[in-house]
């Protein structure tokens, strides 16, 4: 497709487009939908075709309901990741992709998350209950702490041991390197990926990975040599589901999924869990109404009852509507020549739902810089509207599980201390591998027990 049959956009070298992209994204993109409108093309990355990014909900719509026959995601789509592999989700398109879905979404919805009520508050208490009174610290480091745990328990199924140890050293030191910046370039650049030994980022890169395989793999091989049908862990869950034609997952599949939901889940609950403690704290209105309705539910209330708040519910929405962790969803390749709006595009070309930009609408969210809760009690938005997990035959198939978690960590929290945030000063947005966190990582000071608390969860066997 000729580049003149584009949408427009910025007519800089790629280069310069990858770089503003890279330095200062949400600015970049914002300054690009003023002068381009809801749909323009920007040219990132190494041979890599024009990104067409859209925050037009009605094309939006178009683009989720679109049959992926002709306009679909996965690694035809530049979804591809060194760390998942190829079998993740992400990566797979068509009836394999389908297969795979179905496989993985009972797990994460219904009774079977309920069941991980009790852990995520355990879990929660015992990383808060370390917190010192009137010392400062940064909130972030405790909630990647929290979700780190909830991932390896829940999802993984693993007890505390060597283990465990040694997969949270591999897995902190891999999803948290020292210069995000660089692994970011590596990734959008495949041809700077160098094994020049393990002193080189690409090589530790690869020896982590490798190390990390090898203790996933030997975790499948123990579960399968003693098989257990009492466990309730997503890893048993998953190696006991069959697809259509009886058939189980391979070990390959298996190790690709785990990897999967260990990074989708694990980075962007903690971001999205610190930026809703920054701004609960930041508007103490907002904190006040969050507690008045969690000490309406009494003690001890069902998982299920926090998860149905709706208060809590829209701060947690107004949370990812302002910084949703993932700036766009995922890329769709076209398959078949294809019409939005006034535009015809032809096979090969890429299309970005900006998650971001359309969170970031005046004329869906009038002042769109300001957290205001109550958006989502005034009005139901559709899903072409509010989408900070995508949308479509490719909507994040966790979204239940991290929304549940988010809130029972949250209702945790807010129910057992009195915090403050240490400084007065707006948090902004700084990149963080390819997402979006509070600059510092959110910093408090805890100035004491909340007066009468009382433990706020238990285990439930209703269905979210």
């Amino acid at each position: 497709m000729s580049a003149l049959k584009l949408p427009n956009g910025p007519q800089t070298h790629p280069w310069v487009q990858t770089y503003q992209w890279l330095t200062n994204p949400l600015e970049y993109i914002e300054d690009c939908a003023k002068r381009y409108g809801d749909i323009f093309t920007l040219q990132l990355g190494q041979n890599v075709a024009p990104q067409v990014f859209i925050s037009n909900p009605q094309a939006i719509q178009q683009i989720f309901t679109t049959d992926p026959k002709h306009l679909d995601s996965g690694e035809p789509a530049g979804i591809r990741s060194p760390l998942l592999g190829r079998q993740s989700l992400l990566a797979l398109e068509g009836k394999p992709h389908q297969r795979q879905r179905k496989l993985l979404t009972p797990p994460l919805h219904g009774e079977r998350m309920l069941a991980y009520g009790e852990l995520i508050r355990d879990i929660t208490e015992q990383v808060i209950n370390q917190w010192q009174v009137g010392e400062i610290f940064a909130v972030l480091p405790s909630m990647q702490a929290i979700s780190f745990q909830v991932i390896l328990k829940a999802v993984f199924g693993l007890e505390d041991g060597p283990r465990y140890e040694k997969l949270n050293e591999l897995l902190i030191a891999i999803l948290n390197p020292k210069f995000p910046i660089l692994r970011t370039i590596l990734l959008l650049f495949p041809a700077m990926r160098r094994d020049l030994g393990a002193w080189s980022p690409w090589g530790k890169y690869l020896r982590l990975r490798q190390q990390i395989d090898e203790l996933i793999y030997a975790q499948i091989r123990e579960r399968k040599a003693q098989p257990d049908s009492s466990r309730t862990d997503i890893l048993s869950l998953m190696m006991a589901a069959r697809d259509e034609a009886g058939e189980p997952m391979t070990d390959l599949e298996l190790r690709d999924e785990l990897m999967t939901l260990l990074v989708a889940g694990h980075e962007t609950t903690a971001t999205s869990l610190s930026w809703a403690l920054y701004w609960i704290h930041y508007q103490p209105q907002v904190r006040e109404k969050l507690l008045q309705e969690l000490d309406k539910l009494g003690e001890q209330p069902h998982p299920n009852a926090i998860f149905r708040l709706p208060y809590l519910n829209a701060v947690c929405s107004e949370t990812l509507r302002l910084y949703p962790v993932a700036v766009s969803a995922l890329n769709r390749v076209v398959k078949s020549p294809l019409q939005i709006g006034e535009y015809n595009f032809e096979p090969g070309t890429l299309l970005n739902p900006s998650i971001y930009l359309t969170h970031h609408r005046e004329d869906l969210y009038p002042e769109s810089k300001q957290f205001k809760p109550e958006r989502f009690l005034e009005r139901q938005f559709s899903p072409y509207e509010y989408l900070p997990f995508g949308g479509g035959n490719r909507r994040c198939i966790g979204m239940a599980f991290a929304l549940f978690e988010m809130k029972l960590v949250l209702a945790t929290v807010l129910s057992s201390w009195q915090m403050e945030l240490a400084d007065s000063q707006p948090v902004k947005a700084v990149r963080k591998g390819l997402l979006f966190s509070p600059a510092g990582g959110v910093k408090m000071v805890v100035k004491g027990k909340r007066p009468q608390n009382q433990p706020i969860l238990q285990t439930s066997s209703s269905s979210a």
